[in-house]
């Protein structure tokens, strides 16, 4: 099985990395393909999102990068079949300062996943980054195959875009020559809203196809999932959120198949 490691990264919060991350893979593991989730971001908020209780993470993410545990010792099975998950704990906050000094300190995570081997078990790995452009999300990008940039449909996402896709370039030219962009997902789309139309038009003008053709719609149920500790598609398949991730995931997979067609 070929193994992708997709990071979903955007240095502004409230962008939707986390609800992305969580329901891309809950739709991804519906559609048959194996996910295991990264939860790089010291908040938690993946693992709290798929069920993981803070006191049953007694192996973490931050055991992994700081090489005490194996990445398969620090797996966690979710309530999703076929999704799995490294969760995060706090400790992730002091790790920055704990590595700085160490030769290899933007590697550890791509050395963690490269450790499941060529035969893994999973198709994809997807690494939900910090809002920010720091150590952690510096190893999720040198870890990374490809990119997928969570927008959104607000006045200022271009200005955020240009310096995450500057880092990106950066870390390209420095860390990871075959990372490229997967694509560009505009979130919380508010159709009542002359703004989100505004912005959809704008990024789409400006980054051409590399904006997938899904958008997520802004959705109460997709909003109250999390403090349910499910992904939306479990919580409630139907609503317009959970539907746009199914379409968001046969996207993925079509410009997979194109990739490796190439």
């Amino acid at each position: 099985m070929t193994l992708r490691v997709i990071t979903i990264a955007n240095q502004k919060g409230g962008v939707g990395k986390t609800t992305t991350t969580i329901n891309l893979g809950t739709a991804l593991a519906a559609i048959g393909e194996r996910v295991l989730i990264i939860d790089l971001d010291p908040q938690g908020n993946a693992s709290t999102g798929l069920g993981i209780d803070r006191r049953a993470r007694d192996r973490s993410v931050y055991d992994v990068l700081i090489g005490e545990r194996h990445i398969r010792d620090a797996i966690m099975e979710t309530a999703v079949p076929r999704l799995s998950l490294v969760p995060s704990t706090l400790d992730l906050l002091g790790f920055e300062q704990e590595i700085l000094g160490a030769r290899d300190r933007s590697y550890r995570l791509r050395k963690a996943v490269q450790a499941l081997g060529s035969g893994a078990d999973y198709s994809y790995v997807l690494v939900d980054c910090p809002p920010s452009l720091n150590l952690l999300t510096i190893n999720a990008l040198a870890a990374a195959d490809a990119v997928l940039v969570p927008l959104q449909c607000e006045f200022f996402a271009l200005e955020g875009l240009s310096q995450l896709l500057q880092t990106v370039e950066h870390v390209k030219t420095a860390l990871n020559p075959e990372l490229t962009i997967h694509g560009i997902v505009l979130t919380m789309f508010d159709r009542r809203n002359n703004l989100s139309g505004q912005v959809v038009d704008d990024v789409r003008r400006h980054m051409g196809d590399r904006v997938y053709e899904t958008v997520i719609p802004r959705n109460v149920r997709v909003s109250e999932a999390p403090s349910f500790g499910k992904p939306a598609l479990l919580y409630d398949m139907h609503c317009a959120g959970s539907q746009a991730y199914i379409r968001l995931a046969s996207e993925i997979i079509q410009r997979e198949r194109r990739l490796r067609a190439a």
